[in-house]
This record gives structure tokens, C-alpha cells and sequence, in this order.
């Protein structure tokens, strides 16, 4: 490949997601928006333009890494552990019924029982990115809306990446072992790679950062921490067969957890920012947006589910669990969306053949329009709550008092 067979489509990318986040920022709406339009406007099906699909996947490839790699730092168990009572039930029948639902208009288009499946868990699972965002800017992260909202997501992400292990096990070719007994080996290889990190984590990655933090030495100590973050996810791929994404996935659990690596691990901030930028770019570049036009009622139905379904789920079992009802809504508009992780699942889904790049195409798609609706909807929920509720009664309509 010639060195601006990449070089052109990875600063045509940056420019343009420049552009497109600060356009989208503008707007009060998420920069992700503006990272994957952009990615469109540059892509592989934009004729004439930058891209071509074997770059935008390269991309796309060394992007998930690093965004896995943050997923996986900035997981915090201790945030479900919190909200368990609520969050976990929640969580699961939300994933159930957007998982049914989404696997039910999969079947009816066709894409058959393994493909439904697939698509179905990638309407579970919303954005963490967009969540955090969302309730940062309404001033709602650190009260019980984004205390169950963050709980609820970290079930979510902990229920997909056993998704993301299981999916090799039970689509790809077993080399004549049965499904029972290449989901078992995937359980194995996950368990190996957990101890890796627990041993990494508690014995080695401290002990390296140590030394290097005493050459007082800021460049050394993040290049300390992406060096060995990088090296668990590549050797856990090849070591162990599992998803260079998942082992990036655990390297950040690793990272987190200490004070030191986390400290070392902010400094890479800058880096994993950009790369995520990159990765959401590259989503835009492979979307086919003028194949939506064969099938808008798939599109429909999958925002049906992701901003109707979903959120009425979670808003029913909030509300069981006797939070008032402005709480349950914003929980429940909080998570009406999807995004990295959904890209993630259909990725992996793509490599083994399960899903087609029509339903890839309506996914991106569903993505883009449910993160650009989800802070207007956020910001309705007070008028909402007040249509259901009913006004307050106002002093001239309560009775007069009695004067005898």
C-alpha cells in the first residue's frame, strides 16, 4: 500500500471530523454525530473523496482497540455494586426484551435466527460515551438518575462482552468440536485471560510503573502503561484466540486498578480520545447510506426498539422498584440509544459472516439518529414528567381558608 493510501484518508478523516464535531457542538448535540457524518462524507461509498473500505476497516481496527481499552479503565464496579437492586434486574429484562424484539424483525426480514440474535444484543446495548455526556451536560451524573443509569450501563457492557466470547465459539467454524464444547473452551480462554490480568494487574504493572516513575519521567510512565495495556490485548488474541477488542477490554480493567496506573492512565487520555474519534469515523465510513433507501421500514422498526421499547422497558422496572417517576424517565431516555458497543458486536458479527451489510447499514444508521435525538429527548423529560404528573395546584386553587 502507498504511504498516502492512508495518510490521505487518515487526515481527510481528522479534518473532517474536526469539522463535523464542532458543528455538532454547536448544535448542543453529541460530537459523535458530527465524527461519524463525517466519516461519511469522506468514505468508502462517497465517490471521488478519501476512503476506500480496506482503510476505513484498517481504521476501524486500530480505533477499537483503544476504545475498548477505555471502556475497559473507566468500568467501575463499584458504581453497580451501588445500584445493584435496580440496575442488574433492570438491565437484564431491558437486554431481553430489545434482544426479543430486535431478533423478532430480524427473523421477519429474513436474516435468519443467528443474524436475529446478533442484531438484537446491539440494540441492548447503548452508548457509554453518549450516556456519560448526556448526564454530565444536564447536571445529572452524580444524583440517583446517573447513579442507576451508570450501574445499569455497566451490566450492559459486562453482558455484551460475554457476548463478544461467545460469538466466535458458537458462528465460527468449531474444527469438529460441538457448540457446547467451544463455548466451554471460550469460558476457559476468558478465565486465562482474567488471570492474566489479575496477575498483570496486582504484581507486575505496578511494580514496572514504580521504576519507571522514578526517572520522574511523565512521557515514560504513560508509555509504561499502553505498552503493557497494548501488549495483554495482542497476546491474549494470539496466545489465547480470544478478540484483540476483548483483551483491550481487560487491559483497561488492569489499568484501573491501582491509583498509579490510573494516574498513569489519564495521561494516555489525549490518545484515546483521538483514536476514538477515529474509530467512530471510520463507522461512518463504511455506511452505505443510499441502501437504506431499499428498506425504510427495517430503519423504523429499529428505532421503534431503540426509542420506544427500550426505554419503556426500563422505565417499567424503575418505576416497580418505587423511584419516582421523573427519575424512571430519565434512566429510561438516558439509555434510548446505541453506539460503540452496538459497532463493536456488529464488527465481530461481520467478520464471521452473521450479519450482511444491510443490516450493518440499518444499525449505523439507527446509531447515528438515536444519539442525535437523545439529548433533545433528555432535555423534554421536565415537560414529560409535568404532562403525566399534572401541574401543581397554584395557590388560587386551594381552598379558602376559615375565617370564623
Amino acid at each position: 500500500m502507498h504511504g498516502l493510501d492512508l495518510i490521505l484518508p487518515l487526515t481527510g478523516g481528522l479534518v473532517a471530523a474536526l469539522v463535523g464535531g464542532y458543528l455538532t457542538q454547536r448544535l448542543k448535540l453529541s460530537p459523535i454525530v458530527g465524527y461519524v457524518l463525517a466519516g461519511v462524507v469522506v468514505g468508502a461509498y462517497a465517490p471521488g473523496l478519501f476512503a476506500d473500505r480496506h482503510v476505513a476497516e484498517q481504521l476501524a481496527e486500530a480505533g477499537v482497540i483503544l476504545l475498548m481499552f477505555g471502556v475497559g479503565l473507566q468500568l467501575r464496579i463499584d458504581d453497580l455494586l451501588a445500584v445493584k437492586r435496580v440496575a442488574i434486574p433492570g438491565a437484564l429484562v431491558q437486554i431481553v426484551v430489545a434482544t426479543a424484539i430486535g431478533a423478532f424483525i430480524a427473523d421477519r426480514a429474513g436474516w435468519g435466527p443467528g443474524a436475529g440474535f446478533v442484531y438484537g444484543v446491539a440494540l441492548a446495548a447503548a452508548s457509554t460515551v453518549v450516556l456519560v455526556r448526556v448526564l454530565s451536560d444536564n447536571r445529572q451524573l452524580h444524583t440517583p438518575t446517573g447513579h442507576i443509569a451508570v450501574g445499569w450501563l455497566a451490566v450492559q457492557d459486562l453482558f455484551t462482552v460475554l457476548v463478544l466470547v461467545l460469538m466466535p465459539a458458537v458462528f465460527a467454524e468449531s474444527a469438529g468440536r460441538t457448540v457446547p464444547a467451544a463455548i466451554a473452551l471460550a469460558l476457559v480462554e476468558v478465565v486465562g485471560v482474567a488471570g492474566l490480568t489479575i496477575v498483570v494487574g496486582r504484581r507486575v504493572l505496578p511494580w514496572v510503573l514504580t521504576q519507571v516513575a522514578r526517572t520522574g519521567s511523565r512521557e515514560l510512565c504513560t508509555l509504561g502503561v499502553i505498552a503493557i495495556a497494548l501488549g495483554i490485548a495482542v497476546s491474549s488474541a494470539y496466545v489465547l484466540g480470544v478478540s484483540i477488542a476483548l483483551g483491550a477490554f481487560f487491559a483497561g480493567l488492569v489499568a484501573g486498578r491501582s491509583e498509579l496506573t490510573v494516574r498513569a492512565a489519564d495521561d494516555t487520555l489525549p490518545m484515546r480520545d483521538a483514536f476514538a474519534v477515529l474509530f467512530f469515523v471510520s463507522v461512518g465510513m463504511l455506511l452505505d447510506a443510499g441502501t437504506l433507501l431499499d428498506d425504510p421500514q427495517m430503519l423504523a422498526a429499529t428505532l421503534a426498539i431503540v426509542l420506544i421499547g427500550k426505554p419503556l422497558a426500563a422505565m417499567a422496572v424503575v418505576v416497580l422498584f418505587r423511584h419516582p417517576l421523573n427519575v424512571a424517565l430519565s434512566v429510561a431516555v438516558a439509555l434510548a440509544q446505541i453506539g460503540e458497543f452496538s459497532f463493536v458486536v456488529a464488527s465481530v458479527a461481520t467478520d464471521y459472516g452473521m450479519l450482511s451489510a444491510d443490516a450493518t447499514n440499518t444499525l449505523l444508521a439507527a446509531a447515528i439518529a438515536s444519539i442525535t435525538l437523545n439529548p433533545l429527548l433528555f432535555r423534554g423529560i421536565g415537560w414529560i414528567t409535568a404532562a403525566v404528573s399534572g401541574p401543581p395546584r397554584s395557590e388560587s386553587a386551594r381552598p379558602p381558608a376559615d375565617r370564623g
